[in-house]
């Protein structure tokens, strides 16, 4: 070591080492038990080409200051006190365990919250105080437990259109409101693609569907599991390259995804015992935007390989829409969206891909798109003779409203459709 690197090492400067033990199976080369010497970096981005900023805990990190070493060159080491025992407890225990030693000690990055217009919660006591809890509470919530005693969510399924069933994970009374609140603090002014319709402010099917009227050619992809497919980890990593710590990252990220869990009786105590990984459940209020936030990467690719082959691309939730006037790129676009779409962890479901041309329906999340934006001819004569048997035969007031449904869903699509079955009436 260099004269000028020693003074920077006793001065506090630059990188800083710690001594690690090595694992078994950890590394080719050395064997279990083995001390290596390793670098923390303490600057510069945390990944190549990004704006956020490494910024470490210093309390988790070797002391590498001026007294420090002196202390070390005459034998004495003073210990003192940098957190609580119940900080301390939390920051190791299973919930906010990693890996990933470079995360662990990461600190806030005001400076890319305050980009984003987000709000800076430095630790666990600011962001209980911030969504008006206690941290005990907090830590209640946000809590990944082996044996849980009392489920935060009540699990029940639905039939799918399409057949099978899909499971939907409500959220009880008091989490739900803490859910609600992190919606409106931080996922409502989480960045969204253009691209995105589905749970989007000011957005709809209708502006989802409006890009693709009059195409000769529509291709839609779906994407399997779009919801359980963004875990929990993926979370925390989307929050930390927002500018959030390690602890705040990782405790929002066990609050806003559950695991599916199983009910068993352990000890003579009834548990509700996880069998998969935490993921953004269907049914959590904060599942949907934090999941747009999730593929704004991907929506952005898309939109760039839409507009390279000569088509336009939208998204709603899980369903991607294509449309183009070109058919023979048709495949091209298939295959190369298909390959961003898993390069970006998600999974096409290949069972719901369609190509569908002018001369056949084309319809997106329902809605029609071949001339104009509304509902198919079939679907509009089925509307006409439902109002014709209202008005001639009568109707239950069940039949009556469910008939005044659809005609106000014509009419935010369509209004000139709408007020020909209107007059029907």
């Amino acid at each position: 070591m260099s004269l000028l690197s020693w003074f920077k090492k006793v001065l506090g400067f630059g990188p800083v080492e710690r001594d690690v033990v090595r694992l078994p199976g950890h590394g080719a080369d050395g064997r279990a038990g083995d001390v290596v010497k390793e670098v923390v970096r303490m600057e510069g981005p945390l990944k190549p080409f990004h704006r956020r900023l490494v910024k470490r805990d210093k309390r988790l990190l070797p002391d590498s200051s001026r007294k420090a070493h002196w202390s070390a060159l005459i034998g004495f080491t003073p210990r003192k006190k940098v957190m609580t025992a119940s900080e301390s407890r939390r920051l190791f225990a299973g919930t906010l365990r990693t890996k990933n030693r470079e995360l662990r000690t990461l600190a806030t990055d005001e400076a890319q919250l305050e980009r984003y217009g987000l709000p800076v919660w430095r630790d666990e006591a600011a962001l209980a105080e911030g969504l008006g809890l206690t941290v005990n509470t907090l830590r209640h919530l946000s809590t990944h437990r082996l044996r849980e005693r009392v489920s935060h969510y009540l699990a029940f399924a639905i039939p799918k259109r399409s057949g099978g069933e899909r499971v939907i994970h409500a959220p009880k009374k008091r989490l739900k409101r803490v859910l609600r609140q992190v919606n409106a603090l931080l996922v409502d002014k989480l960045p969204v693609h253009g691209a995105a319709h589905g749970f989007v402010k000011g957005r709809s099917v209708k502006t989802n569907a409006e890009p693709h009227v009059g195409r000769a050619v529509l291709v839609k992809l779906d994407l399997k599991d779009f919801f359980p497919t963004v875990t929990f980890a993926r979370v925390r990593g989307l929050l930390i390259a927002l500018g959030y710590g390690y602890p705040v990252a990782a405790t929002l990220a066990a609050l806003v995804t559950e695991s599916e869990r199983q009910r068993v009786e352990l000890d003579g105590q009834v548990c509700f015992v996880p069998i998969g990984p935490r993921v953004c459940v269907q049914g959590a209020p904060t599942s949907p935007g934090l999941c747009n936030a999730m593929v704004r990467r991907m929506d952005s690719r898309l939109t760039g390989l839409a507009k390279k082959l000569g088509f336009t691309y939208s998204r709603y939730a899980d369903d991607l829409a294509f449309s183009g006037d070109d058919v023979a790129q048709v495949q091209v676009l298939i295959q190369r969206a298909s390959r961003i779409i898993h390069t970006e962890g998600f999974v096409v479901n290949g069972e719901k891909t369609r190509v569908m041309r002018r001369g056949g329906a084309q319809r997106i999340a329902g809605v029609t798109v071949n001339s104009v934006l509304g509902l198919s001819r079939k679907q509009r004569r089925l509307m006409r003779a439902e109002a014709h048997h209202q008005k001639t035969k009568g109707a239950t007031p069940e039949q009556q409203a469910a008939l005044t449904g659809r005609l106000a869903w014509l009419q935010m699509l369509n209004p000139a459709q709408a007020a020909k079955l209107r007059s029907r009436r």
